[in-house]
């Protein structure tokens, strides 16, 4: 079931991109924020305009710790529309909603767009936020089967990809692939504090990689984990005993059975990795990296990919890193491992 009058309360990264999204759409969001100055923003962007319109779909976008009581505002303000909301986690708001408002509580379903940035409020957003991304349906044993199409189709029109389950499932789903690795990712982080500036400058891609995310706010992850900890805290108690054991074999490598604890976790490791979805959501496949070099310059990396489609070199995945002391950027280029050696010997 398509709908064109939507009103995005709530402003922020995702609001601001939900409403950027809809406007490729030719859709004018009706925007709504305490914040006179975020939504002035928003709405100079482009990402819609403050109207004043009864809505078929209210989405609520506001941080986790307000998402319930906003909802039910709106089901309150809107009789007759159907309100969703973004926050990533989805048991606990259900459940405020069921008692705070259950005589309306069937027209609230649940939904999570599976994208961010470490970038917050709208001067963050993009209208491609969304693309290629999980969009998360929470249905209820309330919900009407015409409320998850409504949901499942605002997905497929900003290019999203709808996911149905329940808000259980997806809780424990957000708890592994999101929260734990935002927790890891700061930990590890935060050992760079004491680093001296001699030893951050051999920093490369593995480290990016592995701490990006910890440049996230704070007070956002806050709301968010504790909204979810008891999904959160038997990963985090699995984890701390992995790191336990691989602590205690650090305490005499020369023993076999410890060098074993190390090889295990790393063997898991790799078993981990290769059950993520690859591209396109197939099989993990383990591509051949070539590696070029080019000047830190406008147009340096337009020209060589340039190059590599001339040559008729598909590639599967590309990162940039530059080269720290020197003017150059250093292209790690995936590709398949038949291809490798031609693109290999057309660079140099």
């Amino acid at each position: 079931m398509s709908v064109t009058s939507i009103k995005v309360v709530g402003v922020g990264l995702i609001g601001t991109s939900l409403g950027l999204a809809l406007a490729r759409k030719d859709i004018v969001a009706n925007l709504s924020d305490k914040s006179k100055v975020n939504l002035d923003l928003a709405i100079t962007y482009g990402a819609g305009k403050n109207l004043d319109e009864e809505p078929e779909l209210v989405v609520v976008c506001v941080p986790p710790t307000y998402t319930a009581q906003v909802v039910i505002e709106q089901l309150n303000q809107h009789p007759n529309a159907l309100v969703t909301d973004v926050a990533s986690v989805k048991s606990n708001i259900l459940a405020q909603v069921i008692a705070g408002s259950p005589e309306q509580a069937a027209r609230y379903l649940g939904s999570h767009p599976m994208a961010g940035r470490e970038a917050s409020g709208p001067i963050g957003a993009r209208a491609d936020i969304f693309f290629a991304r999980p969009w998360v349906i929470t249905p209820h044993d309330g919900t009407a089967q015409k409320h998850i199409d409504t949901l499942r189709h605002l997905a497929m029109q900003l290019d999203a990809l709808p996911v149905v389950m329940s808000p259980v499932e997806h809780d424990q789903a957000v708890a592994l692939v999101s929260h734990l690795p935002q927790l890891v990712s700061s930990a590890l982080a935060a050992r760079l504090v004491d680093g001296s500036k001699e030893m951050l400058n051999l920093s490369g891609q593995g480290l990016r990689d592995t701490t990006r995310i910890a440049a996230s706010d704070p007070q956002m992850w806050l709301q968010i984990l504790s909204q979810n900890d008891q999904k959160i805290k038997p990963l985090l108690s699995s984890l701390i005993e992995d790191l336990k054991q691989l602590e205690a074999s650090f305490e005499n490598l020369a023993d076999q059975d410890s060098l074993a604890v190390i090889q295990d976790l790393m063997a898991r490791g790799n078993s981990g990795v290769e059950s993520i979805p690859g591209k396109h959501g197939g099989k993990y496949f383990e591509y051949e990296v070539v590696t070029a070099l080019i000047d830190d310059s406008p147009g340096a990396l337009a020209s060589l990919l340039v190059f590599v489609g001339e040559i008729g070199v598909n590639l599967e995945d590309i990162s940039l890193e530059h080269s720290p002391g020197a003017p150059i950027g250093i292209v790690e280029m995936q590709v398949l491992p038949e291809v490798a050696t031609k693109l290999a010997e057309a660079l140099t």
